[in-house]
């Protein structure tokens, strides 16, 4: 049991890079839709994993430094790491902010990592009726992802056109807020921790709770 709680966590923070990693950048990003880009590139990721998924799974520092340069393009995470501190980035000093953005960031690339080479299911796909952008700086895309067994879990990517560039900035994974929760895992971690920011970023592990991602939310 623990080990199919292990894999599905694994499974589902694969399914938050598979489209991250392969989001285009500036020239494109100009050019194109979110909703454009993020079909494009499923696309062509799947056609890159196809039949390579052993080869990965012997090679995990090859894939760990494909995910790191390809998330270090495409996703602002010195935008999400002053999101997940919350209300605490105000008192945080200017070194302890990028640390924090720097950390977190490996922590998901190393799960990302190990979840790629394991994530398993039938279909991803962009859906085709977009909801419509209320703000020409922030956008989203929903996908549907089939599993194996024939359940459908929704996913929202939320974007935000920076500089020219679309970044992520958020997923929503079957209703649960995923930038939210790690929020309050923050919020937690710096109240057991007496507000001691260098120990909350030195021990910080972001977490998903199965029950919680098979249950779903209303996010």
């Amino acid at each position: 049991m623990k080990q199919n709680s292990v894999m599905l966590i694994r499974q589902w923070l694969a399914l938050l890079a598979l489209v991250a990693m392969f989001l285009p950048v500036a020239a494109q990003a100009q050019s194109k839709s979110p909703e454009a880009l993020i079909r494009e590139n499923i696309n062509e990721f799947m056609q890159q994993l196809d039949g390579r998924e052993e080869y990965y799974a012997n090679n995990l520092d090859e894939l760990k430094a494909l995910v790191n340069d390809s998330l270090d393009e495409v996703a602002d995470f010195r935008y999400i790491g002053a999101s997940v501190m919350g209300s605490y980035f105000r008192n945080a000093t200017p070194e302890q902010r990028s640390r924090f953005a720097d950390v977190f960031r490996q922590t998901l690339i190393d799960t990302y990592t190990r979840g790629l080479v394991t994530f398993d299911y039938d279909e991803i796909r962009v859906l085709s009726d977009q909801r419509g952008q209320r703000h020409e700086d922030q956008a989203s895309v929903d996908m549907e992802v089939v599993a194996n067994n024939g359940q459908v879990y929704p996913v929202s990517y939320s974007l935000r056109l920076s500089d020219g560039e679309w970044k992520v900035v958020n997923v929503i994974v079957n209703g649960i807020n995923l930038g939210l929760t790690f929020r309050n895992q923050f919020d937690q971690s710096m109240r057991e921790n007496n507000r001691d920011y260098d120990a909350v970023i030195r021990n910080w592990s972001p977490e998903i709770g199965v029950d919680e991602l098979e249950q779903g939310g209303d996010a």
